[in-house]
């Protein structure tokens, strides 16, 4: 298993996942995306993952409204470029599988 998490140090939900599998002793990256966003590469497979741009939009942000009525192309350049604002954090990828949000459910299945 190669657990990576995605989020902010101040995200509560990012938090929590990584609470959730330091308690099972799960070795996990965390990378912060105020400091390192996702690659390219990485973020077209979670968006391939998790099944698109709206299962990653966090549409409680206070930055969502300026991208609400984008068109995809569009929104997945603004949701790229501004991933700290724009992400349902945590995202958890393990390989090509990923979630968005607390997702304890899914990752049993992946140990």
């Amino acid at each position: 298993m190669n657990i990576q998490i995605f989020g902010t140090k101040k995200c509560k939900k990012t938090q929590k996942a990584q609470r959730w599998f330091k308690e099972r002793n799960i070795q996990f990256q965390f990378i912060n995306l105020k400091e390192k966003k996702m690659s390219p590469g990485e973020f077209n497979s979670v968006v391939t993952a998790v099944g698109g741009l709206d299962a990653m939009t966090n549409t409680k942000s206070k930055e969502y409204a300026s991208i609400a009525y984008v068109i995809d192309d569009d929104k997945a350049q603004t949701l790229f470029e501004n991933q700290e604002n724009l992400l349902c954090t945590p995202i958890v990828r393990n390989g090509h599988q990923a979630t968005c949000g607390m997702q304890a459910e899914i990752w049993k299945n992946w140990q």
